[in-house]
């Protein structure tokens, strides 16, 4: 999740002309496209294979201390609290945060290929297992926590956290658990226009539980089997309705930038950040604040980072803001983390790719695109669509995928393109067995149903 920093104050909003403007103004020439990549993973201690707190001489806090000083990253602080690293102006790397129960994210660089997103990540996990070693920790990568109970879990001093965790049990019976026992693998892309978002978003949400079913990793919960290949997609689905979901909207008639403002505005807040303080004001209206009549800032109208803060809330299978976040995949491991953004710009950064996949969910329904995120998680390839199955589905979109890739022509410098990157997600549809089947075949077969061997065999 989003890390604030303190700045100027950003323009006073004047109307609602001004959401819709700040969004368009994404828009970028394809030239300027870029890959985006977050990937998070959850934190261990490699003797206990229990997770690890923020304080302490090998707690977080020691670790992102020791990239400081080892890596020349710098500090971002909440008071006394290093709660993310950046890199100096200048150099390339993103930036590490931290999510609430300390799941490890690195928010890669807005990158031309996903061969450098692949560069990107082998040096991030470098740096992270050169310091993970000497403080006994490890990285794993899986879409929930197999082992730990929700009370198990440290919580972060970050104070946005402190608001989601009040209000999140409100809302939905699995936001904690959304919070603090999930991690995700998502990837940040471009549009040139209006009409080339309309587009995109569509292609993208309508095939968002493809990707989740390619990327399903998550069948265990304390030690045991759940009944899930997602449960990490499953727990979305009643965590708070008002701010997740497929945007039916976004297919009907109109859709365009006003549409999602109008969709946001309804969202209820969270939070006004005000002199470095998350103030607490969960549930209230940006319609109201932006009339003067939130509570406690009576008189006072919301800037536009205030308007961004709460784009940032806002936990739809794709998100917008000044770009797309595509956000239905499990963690996983190195192979699968660069696996998604290669997916996805091959069929959203061709014209042809992207026609093709529009061709390809044009005539899905409302319903039908409802009943693929209700019971992929849990069926993932196996789901029936039609008269076809989600395993057949994600082999098309993978074919379509590698050909956008392939019209690219990114080359490495072994004259290797990028759809290179999508050999784990071919496999996995070609063999219709998914990380989550072989996990579960595992623990079954060889762990003789000890879940600890998952710290070994599936950590980074």
């Amino acid at each position: 999740m989003s890390t604030r920093e303190q700045a100027a104050e950003s323009a006073r909003i004047e109307s609602r002309d001004d959401l819709v403007r700040w969004i368009a103004a994404g828009e970028k020439p394809k030239a300027e496209w870029r890959i985006g990549t977050e990937h998070e993973k959850f934190v261990f201690r490699t003797v206990s294979l229990t997770p690890v707190p923020y304080g302490g001489t090998d707690g977080i806090r020691a670790l992102m201390e020791e990239l400081i000083s080892r890596y020349a990253w710098m500090p971002i602080r909440e008071d006394d609290n290093v709660i993310a690293l950046k890199r100096p102006d200048g150099e390339k790397g993103g930036t590490i945060s931290l999510e609430p129960g300390g799941q490890f994210e690195l928010s890669g660089a807005p990158l031309e290929t996903v061969h450098e997103t692949a560069d990107e990540m082998d040096e991030h996990l470098r740096q992270i297992l050169d310091v993970g070693e000497d403080l006994a920790i490890g990285f794993l990568g899986v879409g929930f926590s197999p082992k730990w109970r929700l009370d198990e879990i440290p919580q972060m001093p970050k104070k946005r956290y402190k608001v989601m965790t009040r209000y999140m049990p409100s809302v939905g019976s699995r936001g904690l658990d959304m919070m603090y026992r999930t991690a995700t693998v998502q990837v940040n892309l471009d549009f040139g226009s209006e009409a080339d978002m309309v587009k995109k978003l569509r292609v993208s949400l309508a095939l968002q539980p493809i990707a989740t079913a390619l990327f399903a990793s998550s069948p265990f919960t304390e030690g045991q089997p759940n009944g899930f290949q997602s449960l990490r997609s499953e727990i979305w689905r009643d965590t708070d309705r008002q701010r997740t979901g497929m945007l039916p909207f976004a297919f009907e008639e109109g859709m365009g930038y006003e549409r999602y403002v109008e969709y946001a505005l309804d969202v209820p807040m969270y939070f006004v950040y005000r002199n470095g303080e998350y103030i607490d004001v969960a549930g209230a209206s940006f319609r109201d604040f932006m009339a003067g009549r939130l509570k406690g800032f009576e008189g006072e109208v919301p800037t536009i980072d205030d308007w961004s803060d709460h784009l940032t809330t806002l936990f739809p299978e794709v998100r917008l803001k000044r770009f797309l976040e595509m956000r239905g995949a499990d963690g996983g491991r190195w192979g699968t983390v660069t696996a998604l953004p290669a997916f996805w710009a091959g069929i959203l950064y061709d014209d042809a790719a992207l026609d093709e996949a529009w061709q390809m969910i044009r005539e899905w329904t409302r319903e039908e695109r409802e009943q693929l995120r209700a019971e992929v998680p849990k069926r993932a390839l196996a789901t029936r669509f039609r008269a076809t199955d989600v395993r057949n589905l994600a082999r098309e979109a993978l074919g379509i995928s590698r050909r956008g890739l392939k019209n690219r022509n990114r080359l490495n410098s072994k004259n290797q393109d990028e759809a290179k990157y999508l050999a784990p997600l071919e496999r996995i549809a070609g063999e219709g067995r998914t990380v989550a089947d072989d996990l579960l075949q595992r623990y079954h077969g060889r762990w003789r149903e000890n879940i600890d061997h998952i710290f070994e065999e599936f950590a980074f």
